[in-house]
């Protein structure tokens, strides 16, 4: 049977989903932003939400709860060649 309390993992997965919810949130606002002093002030507070966000990603990650999969070299480099390619044919590059 399983408890219906929430886990530090789950308490931690939770907050993670709302930082990064809150950073395209912000994100956007800072974009639109309508004078430079509002501007300067969501992007203040977007700064300290994408550094709470990496903080809880590595706090998750040293525990084991947020895996990444290593990835090749080689498949990293493709990607990169394969972005530049890309890259070379938009008309505003």
């Amino acid at each position: 049977m399983q408890s219906k309390q929430m886990s530090d993992r789950d308490r931690l997965t939770d907050i993670l989903s709302l930082e990064k919810y809150l950073a395209n949130g912000y994100n956007i606002a800072t974009q639109e932003a309508s004078n430079e002093t509002l501007y300067q002030s969501q992007f203040q507070i977007l700064s300290s939400v994408h550094q709470t966000q990496r903080d809880l990603f590595n706090l998750m990650q040293q525990k084991g709860w947020y895996q990444i999969e290593p990835v090749e070299e080689q498949k990293i480099t493709d990607k990169a060649n394969q972005f530049t390619q890309d890259q070379a044919q938009f008309p505003y590059a």
